[in-house]
């Protein structure tokens, strides 16, 4: 009897120990949610994070639309939008930290001989105004339109400085910066607007009004066309502590390195 006893008493200590062991595991990670453009600056800093003290953070990608509500339903610690929040969103309890700056880059494909447009010309391609290249000294050919889905911040970003909200005629409106880069590279005819972090060399980048999207003209304004990377979270409940860790070590100058190296720009 005793025997069996001092079984059970092992087993039982064995199950508290996993359970507490379970609980500690879970505490000790960070959900965010939201905003594909800032999954390069996101990851990196997650991996920087993760090995210096252990703790967890997922990335989910699924815009930033998406990606404010998850923080508004409890399913995420820490929503990630890139574009400022706007006034409703403030008004029902969501407080926007911007963590650093991106330039939203004008791409066409390799091919195409354009160079340089004006914000103007940027706005009038995407209206539909100006419909063939050769009106802004490309080949004659058919523009094609390539944007983000309704509720992407590079949209909402994008159309916001262009002056173009609820005016633009896409022949494709995608779900993430990848999808739009990809369409840009397979069609000779198409532009489109991604983060800056994202673009690589498969893709030509324009230049607006004679300045180059950079990490020193996005940081002194010159060049025009950029937008805010934010950490969403709920004004009156305080963030777990392992993901208010993550928050200041995002917002802190050893970031810094880290958010360039991921192709944004620092704030500090």
């Amino acid at each position: 009897m005793k025997k069996i006893l001092v079984a059970l008493l092992v087993a039982l200590c064995a199950c508290s120990l996993f359970a507490q062991g379970s609980t500690e595991s879970a505490s000790q990670s960070v959900s965010t949610d939201g905003s594909t453009s800032m999954e390069s600056v996101v990851l990196s800093l997650a991996e920087v994070f993760e090995e210096n003290t252990g703790i967890v953070v997922t990335y989910n990608p699924t815009g930033s639309g998406s990606g404010i509500t998850a923080v508004q339903e409890g399913r995420a610690d820490i929503g990630l939008s890139s574009r400022a929040l706007h006034d409703d969103e403030v008004a029902s309890g969501l407080t926007g930290t911007t963590v650093a700056l991106d330039g939203i880059a004008i791409i066409v494909n390799t091919a195409n001989p354009v160079a340089d447009l004006t914000v103007d010309q940027i706005a009038a391609l995407y209206t539909g105004e100006i419909t063939n290249w050769s009106e802004v000294g490309g080949n004659d050919a058919p523009v094609v339109l390539i944007g983000r889905e309704a509720g992407s911040g590079t949209r909402d970003g994008f159309e916001s400085i262009t002056g173009t909200e609820d005016a633009c005629a896409y022949n494709q409106e995608l779900t993430s910066t990848g999808a739009v880069i990809t369409a840009v590279l397979s069609n000779p005819n198409a532009i489109g607007y991604a983060s800056l972090s994202a673009v690589d060399e498969t893709v030509k980048t324009v230049l607006v009004n004679g300045v180059a999207p950079s990490e020193a003209t996005v940081l002194s304004g010159e060049y025009q066309i950029q937008r805010p990377f934010v950490f969403v979270t709920k004004t009156d409940t305080a963030l777990s502590e392992a993901a208010q860790q993550f928050f200041d070590f995002a917002l802190s100058a050893d970031a810094s390195d880290v958010i360039a190296d991921a192709g944004a720009v620092p704030l500090v």
